[in-house]
Order: structure tokens, then sequence, then C-alpha cells
């Protein structure tokens, strides 16, 4: 299967992977790497110095600004904001890219805002309308502004309280190094 590219879009990049689709009114930079398989909603800017993996979601309205390293199997909801200055001011000499990665699996809610400079950890979750300032860890979930941890998550999407439990089968999980697992 080819991409499709819908014709509103100006896409300027050629590095595009696989079965990837760019719906209306999409700007991607020359510069930006999008892997296979990704599906880039309507209204979204992606610049130069941003890649997203493979089997990726960017829902409707999302800016993927400079500094931005989204990894396979993300899913980034509707109108979520990135920043990638830290000390934004108009006309600055003194603008200073700072960089955020968002790891492999990690989901976004709609129009949560991230701050620059910061690592969403491994198959997060991170809930809609939260604002992150600080680094996600994997497994977990924060939401909230500002976004605190409210449990955690496995790889596989079931949802476990602070104690690892799940509250829907009852299964206690441990945490293991960057791995949750059912006891």
């Amino acid at each position: 299967m080819k991409n499709r590219i819908h014709p509103t879009t100006d896409v300027q990049t050629e590095d595009i992977g696989a079965n990837t689709n760019v719906w209306q009114f999409c700007v991607v930079l020359k510069g930006a790497r999008i892997g296979e398989n990704c599906n880039i909603c309507s209204h979204c800017l992606i610049e130069n110095d941003v890649i997203v993996g493979n089997n990726v979601t960017v829902k409707s309205g999302v800016q993927l600004w400079d500094g931005v390293t989204i990894e396979d199997n993300v899913f980034i909801g509707p109108n979520v904001t990135f920043t990638n200055d830290l000390v934004p001011r108009s006309k600055s000499e003194d603008w200073k890219l700072t960089r955020t990665i968002v790891k492999k699996g990690a989901t976004i809610g709609a129009n949560a805002t991230v701050i620059a400079g910061i690592e969403i950890g491994e198959y997060s979750f991170i809930g809609a309308g939260s604002l992150v300032s600080k680094s996600i860890p994997s497994f977990t979930i924060w939401y909230g502004n500002p976004a605190v941890h409210k449990g955690y998550i496995t790889d596989k999407g079931v949802i476990l309280g602070l104690d690892l439990v799940d509250k829907k089968s009852g299964a206690q999980y441990k945490l293991e190094k960057f791995k949750l697992t059912k006891k």
C-alpha cells in the first residue's frame, strides 16, 4: 500500500515510511522524518528537527516542534501541545532548543501540554487536559494540572491502581525493572 498524502497538505519531506497517511491541511517541513504506518490527522504541523517512529497516531491540531522525538506505537491525542523552549521570548537571540522524547507505546490524551525537556516513559498514559512539567516514568498513569501520578498501566493497557492491583480482575502485578508483570 502506498502513502496517502492529501492534496491540501504541504509535505516537504521525502522521508516518510510506507503506508503512512497525512490528512488535510497539514504542514510537514523538509527535515522531518516520519515512520511507516503512521496516521497524521488534519491540521498538524511537523517541523524540521522532528522524528516520528512507526505505527504512530497524531490526532488533529497537534504541532510537533523542532526537538521532539516520538518513538514507535505512540498515540498523541487531539490538540496536544508540545513546547521546545523553556524561556520563550519573541525575537530572542538567546533562544535555546530543548528536546523532548516520547518513548514507545505511550499515550498522551487530548489537550495535554508537554513542557520541553522531559521524557515520557514507555507505555505511560497521560490523561486529557494534563500539564506535564516533569519526566514521566514508564508504565505509569498521570493526569491533572500539574499532572500527578495516579496509577500504573501495563503494555497491554490494563489499568492498575497505585497498589498495582487491577480493579476489574483483582489481579496483583509487580513492578520489575522497566516492566509490569502479573504475580
